[in-house]
């Protein structure tokens, strides 16, 4: 799910969307974390300047730990605050076009997306930043331990053709199979098995879900398996997974990936994960925007709750309400 630069990080994961007419469609989506469901091809700016409107209008995007950020923000701002929160599910790039036009007020975690910064906030300051969210995100490419311990040389990228066989599956055909989730994240990975010369596929499981799916099934069958995995995320605990390591990465490679894609060769880096703010909110929007300005917790904390969406199967409010009620002495400070 990265500072990756849009070019560099996998669209999350940097993650890269096509983003064309269906970005409006996009983003009429409801998250499926059962939140209220906002029709944002519609409605004004969702804190509209009218005299007494307590209403917040947060993005969240498909993984998990997007998920759970926007949940504890939405329960403490209802709970707490006395706001009415709508979310809304929307792919990494279209949501800063949502952010710049005021239909959404606030991207929880951004893992880097330097041309819409440029736009948005540098030159046509519609969107400020909200600060750190006291997350440090990393995009890689994984193997699990137990295949790692029986073939430590796995882990350096220019043995992976050796294992390609082992890697192999009926959508991969003849080749290594590298497993990647969704099809809107933004991920150098074709370009990287071109690149580097590397007999495998890139295999999408469709969405963060079915992904965690397919490496909990090859986990407990002991299966090999290669696959794009980002850091946090809960399922660590549960499938111990070791780092193939990528040609290190550099600015160099960065800057010529940022101008053609296509031409990435290096590791994804490692990104302080970032919020944004739609700037007129960032003026106007009272407490809720100085709240979350001040959200700002630990890789354990998103993961717990993370955990206990994806595996306990809990709602994301009874979640966030777990999680609130365990850690006061971390939300409280928060507070404006």
């Amino acid at each position: 799910m990265a500072r990756r630069t849009q070019s560099t990080r996998g669209t999350r994961g940097t993650r890269r969307t096509v983003v064309a007419a269906a970005a409006l469609a996009v983003l009429a989506a409801a998250t499926a974390t059962g939140c209220g469901a906002a029709d944002m091809t519609k409605q004004a700016s969702p804190y509209a300047d009218a005299a007494g409107t307590k209403t917040v209008t947060l993005s969240v995007q498909s993984w998990v730990g997007a998920r759970a950020n926007t949940a504890v923000a939405k329960y403490l701002l209802e709970h707490e605050l006395g706001y009415r929160v709508d979310t809304v599910q929307v792919d990494e790039v279209p949501a800063w076009d949502a952010l710049s036009q005021g239909r959404v007020d606030a991207i929880m975690e951004d893992w880097g997306h330097p041309e819409q910064e440029k736009r948005y906030v540098e030159d046509k300051k519609t969107i400020a930043s909200g600060g750190d969210l006291g997350v440090t995100g990393h995009i890689g490419w994984w193997v699990p331990k137990y295949f790692a311990d029986a073939h430590p040389d796995v882990l350096d990228w220019r043995n992976l053709n050796k294992y390609a066989s082992q890697l192999r599956s009926p959508e991969s055909g003849g080749k290594g199979q590298l497993l990647d989730g969704s099809p809107s994240y933004v991920t150098n990975d074709k370009a990287l098995v071109k690149n580097l010369g590397l007999d495998y596929k890139v295999v999408f499981a469709g969405s963060e879900a079915a992904q965690i799916t397919q490496i909990q099934q090859s986990a407990k069958e002991k299966k090999p398996f290669l696959t794009y995995w980002y850091e946090p995320q809960w399922l660590f605990n549960e499938v111990p997974m070791v780092e193939v390591k990528l040609p290190e990465y550099t600015e160099e490679c960065a800057e010529k990936g940022a101008k053609d894609p296509t031409t990435v060769n290096c590791a994804y880096p490692t990104t302080q994960l970032k919020k944004f703010l739609n700037a007129d909110f960032t003026r106007k929007g009272g407490k809720a925007a100085r709240f979350l300005k001040n959200f700002q917790w630990s890789k354990d904390d998103q993961n717990a709750v993370s955990q206990m969406i994806a595996e306990d199967k809990l709602s994301a409010d009874e979640a966030a309400k777990r999680w609130v009620e365990k850690n006061p002495d971390v939300w409280k400070k928060w507070l404006p």
